[in-house]
């Protein structure tokens, strides 16, 4: 099992950064992918971004342009820039892992806020 914790949320102006953390320990060794989603109150999970084990990355086109997934190996860590945020960017946001032949591994989430 993988262990998933993020961090890096908080509250932000329109137009600003964020810089969103996800570092996993655990069973790491076999993971294919990573990837980030989104929550916002009353909504379903939407899926934002995902980086693979070869580096190859998929965007939501909500946020396509704006955010960039990376993965740090050494560290065991994904991340997700955030720039030019807008108010609807307001949510939770989870990390998620895959591995194959298990089911996702996600952790507890960070709140991002953008205030108008």
């Amino acid at each position: 099992q993988v262990q998933l914790v993020e961090s890096g949320g908080g509250l932000v102006q329109a137009g600003g950064s964020l810089r969103l953390s996800c570092a996993a320990s655990g069973s790491i060794f076999s993971i294919d992918r990573w990837g980030w989603y989104r929550q916002a109150p009353g909504k379903q999970r939407d899926w934002v971004a995902t980086i693979n084990s070869g580096g190859g990355t998929k965007y939501a086109d909500s946020v396509k342009g704006r955010f960039t997934i990376s993965r740090d190996n050494a560290r065991n860590t994904v991340y997700l820039q955030m720039n030019s945020l807008k108010p609807e960017d307001t949510a939770v946001y989870y990390c998620q892992t895959y591995q194959p032949g298990r089911p996702p591994s996600w952790g507890q989430g960070t709140q991002v806020t953008v205030s108008s």
